[in-house]
């Protein structure tokens, strides 16, 4: 639903901009604050949409938690909203597992899956649903002549939706779980959404496409501007997919400026660590593969990687192990800077979960999405179209760095940086989008298919533009990265000053 002004989009944002404006106002009294705001948040005494105005602002409560870095409660905990909120100040309570929550008391308990005719049937007499159900689930109902569907019999193979020329048989499946590419969502003992955290890898698709707005993930937005406030010199990384997020006026130069007006140190584009990723890619590709390795896979997007490393463990060292653009970036910046705090701001749920690892703590202090970003820049009541341009811009990434945000833009990055260093190396490559395409990718991998191949995995459909925390539609958006991209002065990430800093970075 990116792009799409829902209700719920209404209420992450107004949460993302109060949490912003507790941690600006540190006059205030954060336990009287947080509870007044469910209440400020939804007004009046009748629900708008799940007919209890007090479930509601239950559900806003805790959405109010978790966008501080606290963790989730269950319906059964009848505390203030407040309890433990001084844990927000302490750094390690966002590291608390898990990052992303089913609110079990907001989940409406959808059928996993369900076949069921509606009132679209028109009694025909070809009746082509009778004859093809392999159980004889559906029967002729005398009365009206429609189907019938007797759910004790069906198997929801979904032959009669395929075959009923009005298409008046609907296959209905829980959003969540489609959108789960490892299969990695149930149902608990009362039909609730059930996350199988050993199957999870933080990508967001459930998260969006839950029209009740029953998932969550944690933020960082509080210990962001705390930071900020206490005196850190906290440096702004903005991933790729960053261009057009948050509005069609708002130029690189105005986004560094609305930046720094809110007291970042600076702001980079991860586009040069894209460029540092396409090259030591392409440089261990040449070196390993097919000598060492049957094939290599991209190891940007940290949903696929773990995808692969959790289903495919055989084929692990076939993961590229070169270091992610948000890493290689924060390197890069705390090699000039010291004592820099990076925050990596993104399209990416799983980004969240890359930089809870403790190898990556000391690159990366915090994470962002661009959505949690725009609760900030209203938070201030920073007009970021309007602002004037900072002349400087952002950073000089190349075309191919830039267009990591798209899907097949990292392979070609890597291809077109073999292509220079190695002229005579051919390479052939596959890719997938979405996580249930990059597994049936890497079973034709494990299985020999690919021999040879560089392979590019995207957990979100479209690539990164289409993360959990973006902003505006795919198409638009993958638009956007491609002109943007085109304005490089560089076209290939081998061409780039920041290439000569990478055996800094890796050793």
């Amino acid at each position: 639903m990116r792009g799409v002004e829902t209700r719920i989009q209404e209420i992450r944002h107004r949460i993302f901009m109060e949490v912003a404006r507790m941690a600006y106002h540190t006059e205030w009294s954060m336990e009287k604050r947080i509870e007044e705001l469910p209440y400020k948040i939804i007004p009046g005494e009748i629900g708008t949409f799940r007919n209890d105005v007090f479930l509601e602002r239950a559900v806003v409560g805790e959405r109010l938690r978790m966008a501080m870095g606290l963790s989730y409660r269950s319906a059964a905990v009848h505390a203030p909203i407040s309890a433990d909120i001084e844990d927000a100040d302490k750094a390690e309570t966002y590291y608390t597992p898990p990052l992303i929550n089913v609110m079990k008391f907001a989940c409406n308990a959808c059928d996993e899956k369900r076949v069921f005719v509606t009132d679209g049937c028109q009694g025909c007499m070809a009746h082509p649903c009778i004859e093809v159900c392999p159980k004889d689930a559906i029967s002729l109902d005398r009365t009206n002549g429609r189907s019938h569907i007797d759910d004790e019999k069906c198997i929801r193979c979904g032959k009669c939706a395929e075959v009923c020329s009005y298409h008046a048989i609907i296959v209905q499946e829980r959003p969540c779980a489609v959108a789960c590419g490892m299969d990695a969502i149930g149902s608990d003992e009362n039909g609730k959404a059930d996350i199988d955290y050993d199957k999870c890898v933080s990508c967001g698709m459930c998260l969006v496409n839950c029209p009740f707005g029953a998932i969550a993930d944690k933020s960082q937005i509080f210990q962001v501007i705390r930071s900020i406030q206490e005196g850190e010199r906290v440096y702004a990384a903005v991933a790729p997919a960053f261009v057009g997020q948050f509005g069609p006026k708002v130029t690189p130069g105005k986004l560094r400026a609305a930046m720094k007006e809110l007291g970042f140190a600076d702001v980079f584009e991860v586009a040069i660590g894209a460029d540092l990723c396409a090259t030591q890619e392409a440089i261990d590709f040449v070196e390993e593969v097919p000598e060492k390795l049957p094939f290599m896979a991209t190891s940007c997007c940290p949903a696929w990687s773990m995808m692969a490393k959790k289903l495919f463990p055989e084929q692990a060292n076939c993961i590229s192990m070169a270091l992610t653009p948000m890493t290689l970036t924060a390197r890069l910046i705390k090699l000039d800077h010291k004592e820099a705090k990076v925050v990596f701001i993104g399209p990416c749920a799983a980004k969240k979960l890359e930089a809870m690892r403790t190898d990556i703590r000391s690159d990366v202090d915090f994470v962002l999405t661009f959505e949690e970003m725009a609760g900030i820049f209203d938070a201030k009541h920073i007009d970021i179209e309007n602002i004037e341009e900072d002349p400087d811009g952002l950073n000089d990434a190349s075309t191919d760095g830039r267009n990591f945000a798209v899907a097949g833009g990292v392979a070609q990055s890597v291809v077109n940086v073999i292509h220079e260093r190695y002229p005579d190396r051919e390479i052939k490559v596959e890719n997938a989008m979405g996580l249930r395409e990059c597994r049936k990718l890497l079973t034709m991998a494990k299985a020999g298919k690919y021999d040879g191949y560089l392979l590019e995995g995207m957990a979100c459909p479209g690539g990164c533009v289409a993360g959990a925390g973006t902003l505006q539609p795919i198409r638009k958006s993958t638009a956007s990265v491609n002109m943007y991209a085109k304005k490089a002065k560089h076209r290939t990430s081998n061409e780039t000053e920041h290439v000569k800093e990478l055996h800094k970075l890796v050793d």
